[in-house]
């Protein structure tokens, strides 16, 4: 990739090793960042919105349950990623920095600036981080499928090969005007070995585990309601399957505002909750954010 070169290492963490992606700019980094990914992706979401920040390392961690830490032992949860964004940014030796957060990675990203607030200099919330709409008392299997529907029956299926995986995600509405080269990798990636065929690396009862950690206990609102850290929102008009309305609807979206008008909200226009950092356009937007927020943490990012 221009401007970067690309390196991964395994982080020890309670229960095993945590797979990150490093991108190290040419000559000397001006920032670091730390980006964490969505419920069932991996380091590999973010290339495009790496390009676009040049002079800045780029920290990605694999959430434990995903990639290549897809092994780790123990459970999950808010309180057990944040642990490990920290002992990611222990073993590189950085003591503070701006977090961005895209999905089930924008509720990590607000637990870690709550149990670790000074790693964080500011938060960028991408189409994440703030309650979502679901109904009260659902079952944790319920609760899965009813925020992430297919995206979650995708963790039982079993695929021949890569070629497989990629024909079924070529046929996924919220790509069908974003097919890349580095989708193909990020997809690619996702795929472990099981019996004599392949899954997602995804493990679903991490999901289940991070999913009712984030909708149904006190973890995301206690942080939010301590929340002090400079802090922007960005959201997509369209869901995980390019529906309308997005992850956020409309009338949700501005009470949530209300109760946290310190949050800056910028909308993201023309994305869905995948393509907003997983393409062109929507890479050009987030990373013009971090940019700036960078900038405002006192650091420079290079022209």
């Amino acid at each position: 990739m221009t401007g970067h070169t690309y390196r991964t290492l395994d982080v020890p963490v309670s229960g095993g090793s945590l797979r990150v992606g490093v991108w190290d700019p040419e000559g000397d980094a001006s920032a670091d960042v730390l980006v964490v990914h969505g419920v069932t992706a991996s380091h590999l979401a973010w290339p495009f919105v790496v390009e676009r920040l040049p002079g800045v390392r780029v920290i990605a961690p694999d959430l434990r349950g995903r990639g290549r830490s897809n092994g780790l032992a123990g459970p999950a949860g808010m309180a057990a990623h944040a642990a490990d964004l920290a002992a990611v940014l222990d073993a590189l030796d950085i003591p503070r920095l701006v977090v961005v957060g895209h999905s089930m990675g924008a509720f990590v990203a607000v637990v870690f600036a709550h149990l670790h607030p000074e790693r964080v200099a500011r938060l960028v919330l991408v189409d994440g981080g703030l309650p979502l709409d679901v109904p009260a008392g659902l079952a944790p299997e319920e609760l899965v499928s009813r925020i992430l529907g297919p995206t979650a029956a995708r963790l039982s299926m079993r695929f021949a090969d890569a070629g497989e995986y990629r024909a079924f995600w070529r046929e996924h509405p919220a790509f069908r005007a974003d097919w890349t080269p580095e989708l193909e990798r990020y997809l690619e990636y996702d795929l472990v070995p099981d019996s004599d065929a392949f899954r997602p690396a995804t493990s679903y009862a991490v999901v289940v585990d991070d999913n009712t950690d984030m909708n149904t206990t006190t973890t995301v609102p206690d942080a939010l309601a301590a929340l002090r850290h400079p802090t922007v929102l960005l959201t997509a008009p369209r869901g995980l399957m390019d529906e309308t309305p997005g992850l956020y609807a409309p009338e949700h979206l501005a009470r949530l505002l209300a109760a946290h008008h310190e949050m800056r909200h910028e909308r993201v226009d023309d994305r869905n909750h995948y393509t907003i950092v997983m393409s062109e356009q929507g890479a050009d937007a987030v990373a013009a954010v971090v940019r700036r927020e960078v900038e405002s943490a006192g650091q420079v990012v290079a022209g």
